[in-house]
């Protein structure tokens, strides 16, 4: 089992969640690839919108990879790749803000550039500590 850290913004979450699917890297399959039937993936989000400037910095869903079938969904001139997740419903979003320096994936200096990557592979430890604190 592996954990993954996608970085979406909020708004983009909450339609995921909804429809029980993953998408990461604005719809490129590479990344859902990587991910296994079994694996987590945990969402965190720097802004609730796209068009919004205000920050969120917080982790806004928790889930299970379903299975391995990735699909490319059709909307129109938008084709994106996509994926099943069984998603904690009863999670609560969480501020990174209170984890950083307990999560190993802010111990290195200027932590915030690797979220621009899309998606990371969490080690172990973060993930039970983001897991434990959205489970509250």
């Amino acid at each position: 089992m592996s954990a993954w850290l996608g970085v979406v913004s909020r708004d983009h979450v909450t339609r995921a969640v909804e429809e029980g699917i993953a998408q990461i890297g604005r719809g490129k399959r590479t990344g859902l690839a990587r991910m296994k039937a079994g694996d987590w993936l945990i969402y965190y989000s720097p802004r609730s919108s796209l068009d919004s400037n205000e920050p969120l910095q917080s982790f806004t869903a928790i889930g299970e990879i379903a299975d391995e079938e990735i699909w490319q969904a059709d909307e129109g001139s938008f084709k994106p790749w996509r994926r099943r997740v069984n998603y904690i419903k009863n999670a609560s979003e969480t501020p990174i803000r209170p984890l950083i320096g307990i999560l190993d994936m802010t111990a290195i200096p200027n932590w915030g550039y690797q979220l621009r990557r899309g998606l990371l592979k969490l080690s172990d430890s973060d993930f039970t500590t983001i897991q434990s604190a959205m489970k509250g």
